[in-house]
């Protein structure tokens, strides 16, 4: 998995490409998770538009995430979700916990 980081409008935009599961993905989300925390950058919005998949592992390391981030004042949000991530978090009904959107731009201004 490869995390690209950028900043748009007081937002800490994580790019993530790649599938995450175990062994493949966890350890470099959590690593870019804990890095914009001590940064102070708790306005995280993860774009999944190049995350074919991720497994019951994958899943966690999100939720553990959004827990991360949450405890630390912060809030993530998701955007372009694949329709295989997508059904996960229905199935999972973790959909209700993430604010998900499809344009950047409607996400960046619901902070």
């Amino acid at each position: 998995m490869k995390i690209g980081k950028r900043e748009k409008g007081g937002v800490t935009i994580l790019d993530l490409k790649g599938k995450i599961l175990m062994g493949n993905g966890i350890e470099e989300l959590r690593e870019a998770i804990n890095t914009a925390v001590k940064e102070e950058n708790t306005r995280l919005l993860l774009n999944f538009a190049e995350v074919p998949y991720l497994d019951s592992t994958g899943l966690g390391e999100v939720v553990r995430s959004y827990t991360t981030v949450k405890n630390a004042g912060g809030m993530v949000k998701i955007i372009n979700l694949t329709q295989k991530v997508q059904d996960l978090l229905s199935v999972t009904k973790l959909i209700t916990v993430f604010e998900t959107f499809e344009d950047e731009d409607l996400a960046i201004d619901s902070f």
